[in-house]
């Protein structure tokens, strides 16, 4: 079974996680059996530990991580695969997939790009 982890900096504000949520029930309205979890870096909780030892504990086996990022920094590049290499480690059998940052996506800087022409 495959999961998604939404991945975030985190921040000490908690209302800054809701666009996580957000991004969450969407994929949720279009597929209702997704499973979605979250985890940020720092300062905010589900940790990422935490939110893939729950997909774990949901059966999944597969699990891509999106980062919720604009860009690839140092915690996308350098932090976060050797996170995932801890979590592999730690739930022999799982794969763990890393998507490129949303801010990279075409599809993501043309929704950016036509959201800022119609202000």
């Amino acid at each position: 079974m495959k999961g998604i982890l939404l991945f975030g900096h985190g921040a000490r504000n908690p209302d800054w996680a809701a666009p996580f949520h957000r991004i969450r029930d969407a994929i949720l309205k279009y597929q209702g059996d997704a499973r979605v979890e979250m985890g940020f870096h720092e300062l905010m909780r589900p940790t990422l530990d935490e939110g893939i030892d729950s997909l774990v504990a949901q059966g999944v086996s597969q699990i891509v991580i999106v980062p919720i990022f604009m860009a690839g920094g140092s915690h996308v590049r350098k932090d976060l695969p050797l996170m995932v290499e801890a979590a592999m480690d730690r739930h022999p059998g799982l794969a763990i997939d890393l998507a490129e940052p949303v801010g990279e996506a075409p599809e993501v800087i043309d929704a950016m790009a036509n959201y800022a022409l119609n202000q």
